[in-house]
């Protein structure tokens, strides 16, 4: 799997997770789903995502890497 890829995933299970946790335990936790959204954001017009750094730690690499077969 991709950085690209892992990122998306991990996105995804954070909102799901916050929905869940808003609903089930306290509503302040819909902040937890803004700061997703927002990191999401910024990500988009910056290039800086801090899930990619730890993610590149772990192993994972980009798209361009997996396709040059790195």
């Amino acid at each position: 799997m991709s950085t690209e890829r892992a990122i998306m995933a991990f996105a995804g299970v954070m909102i799901l997770l916050s929905l869940a946790l808003t609903l089930w335990v306290n509503h302040n936790f819909v902040w937890l789903t803004a700061f997703v959204g927002a990191n999401l954001l910024q990500s988009a017009y910056t290039g800086f995502c801090p899930a990619a750094i730890v993610l590149r730690k772990l192993g994972f690499k980009s798209e361009a890497q997996l396709a040059r077969n790195e």
